[in-house]
């Protein structure tokens, strides 16, 4: 055996010495699919904790409420952040998919906006106001309102409420349901547009200094972390769900939102 071929197998066998003193490779990509406003944001606030860990955390945007969903069923992701535990109950019945949520981080408020008018007893009889389509945010919409006394709704109505479940409705007022994405769009056009939280700061309204009415931070709505259900104990996101639950993003939510979005942990 020549000495070139010596020198190559004893390298060859430092190589593999040295990458089992090594340890496993020191970054590994978890793909999270968010809404921009302030999932996005929240999660890449915290890109450099997870890479200290020798996590590459890819985010991935999303400007709809179904597509992250079926992205992370099929395995396209990891995980997501952007719903609240009773759209994801429903979504996952409805499509038949394996999901489950991990932990709860902030509440959006769900507020009433309007460029027509300063105050909701303006409204005029008859005014037409936009609210969410999908189920579980159309009952938040209605049931808000209700909270608000501006409607009522029928005592079984429950959180997935509809138009047709309002039993009193003083101004008759008329409620058009629209895709909540495009509900900040809506407002040159209605009297008032109940708006999610990521939604309304994605098109740049404060709610706490913009809405005409605000959600309590009393809301059983909390958005949440949600992986494939069994995927829960996957050390990258154990890292990640800690990582969201940290006082930092606690910090960074309070200061960065100011209000419009509430931690919930």
């Amino acid at each position: 055996m020549n000495r070139k071929i010596i020198k190559l197998l004893f390298l060859s066998l430092l190589i593999s010495v040295m990458s089992v003193f090594a340890g496993p490779s020191p970054s590994v990509t978890l793909k999270v699919g968010a809404t921009s406003v302030p999932h996005a944001e929240i999660l890449n606030f915290i890109i450099p904790d997870l890479a200290a860990q020798g996590i590459k955390l890819e985010v991935i945007e999303f400007s709809d409420y179904v597509t992250p969903n079926i992205a992370l069923a099929e395995k396209q992701l990891d995980a997501n952040f952007f719903q609240h535990l009773p759209y994801l109950e429903t979504f996952a019945a409805e499509r038949k998919l394996s999901l489950e949520s991990v932990v709860a981080v902030h509440v959006e408020p769900l507020g009433l906006y309007s460029k027509k008018y300063k105050k909701v007893s303006d409204f005029p009889n008859g005014a037409i106001i936009a609210i969410p389509n999908d189920p579980t945010n159309e009952g938040r919409a209605l049931i808000f309102l209700q909270s608000k006394g501006l409607i009522k709704l029928k005592p079984n109505a429950g959180l997935q409420a509809t138009v047709r479940d309002i039993s009193e409705n003083p101004k008759r007022f008329v409620f058009k349901e629209i895709e909540a994405p495009q509900l900040p769009r809506t407002l040159d056009d209605v009297a008032g547009s109940v708006i999610n939280g990521n939604y309304a700061l994605q098109s740049g309204f404060n709610p706490i200094k913009d809405s005409l009415l605000l959600e309590g931070g009393e809301s059983p709505y909390a958005n949440i972390l949600v992986v494939r259900k069994g995927d829960s104990n996957d050390p990258r996101i154990q890292a990640l769900a800690k990582a969201l639950t940290s006082q930092k993003v606690k910090d960074f939510i309070l200061s960065t939102y100011k209000g419009g979005v509430i931690p919930a942990f």
